[in-house]
């Protein structure tokens, strides 16, 4: 018999989601009877170990505990190894897919100059050609906070500038003394050039 903390470690839940941790599979349960489930979901119900084992080896498949802490335990008929495969690939596209979430931000005041507008705008087509969300702050201060119109038309013609990269996720809305708007990519991020093609291109500002 498995100890208390055994079975802790070979807890998975039964949500369909890639097992975290290691669950026990085959020979390795051991208890006298489990609820089993079928390899299409279908509910076979309680059996004893033995015969969940012979089904398991009569259609070729592994008996995996998926719930360890149900009474009796849930087991499952499934290729142990094409569904850790599975899970594994899940897992890479899953962090692929919070990459191309990051949000960086622009902040800008509704009176900005044409070159700081210039400069600003440079810095959210590169986070947008880079694959990220940009959140786009205008700041008011003072009796500028009575002139929201500013920030709106600002905003407004930042999106037109870089129409071309992004559409407007969010649009612009009044937080406070602040006015935001977020805009995402709308073309993948273009791939990494050399060292040796890079060399005397000028560094990236900071936003």
């Amino acid at each position: 018999m498995s100890s208390p903390a055994q079975q802790v470690v070979a807890t998975a839940s039964y949500s369909g989601d890639p097992i975290s941790t290691e669950p026990r599979i085959n020979d390795r349960i051991r208890v006298p009877e489990v609820r089993l489930v079928g390899p299409n979901g279908e509910q076979v119900g309680i059996v004893r170990i033995e015969d969940a084992l012979r089904l398991a080896q009569d259609a070729d498949l592994d008996l995996v505990e998926v719930a360890a802490q149900a009474r009796p335990p849930v087991c499952k008929l499934m290729d142990y190894g094409k569904f850790k495969y599975e899970s594994a690939q899940k897992a890479r596209e899953s962090r692929r897919n919070q990459q191309l979430t990051v949000i960086k931000e622009q902040k800008l005041r509704p009176k900005i100059d044409k070159h700081d507008y210039e400069t600003k705008r440079g810095h959210v087509r590169r986070f947008l050609e880079g694959g990220n969300k940009v959140k786009v702050t205008i700041m008011f201060r003072g009796r500028e906070q009575s002139r929201p119109e500013l920030g709106y038309r600002l905003l407004q013609r930042l999106a037109e500038d870089i129409g071309d990269i992004a559409v407007v996720e969010a649009a612009p809305k009044q937080d406070g003394r602040n006015m935001t708007m977020v805009l995402a990519p709308t073309k993948k991020p273009a791939p990494r050039k050399s060292a040796a093609t890079t060399s005397d291109a000028p560094a990236d500002a900071e936003a």
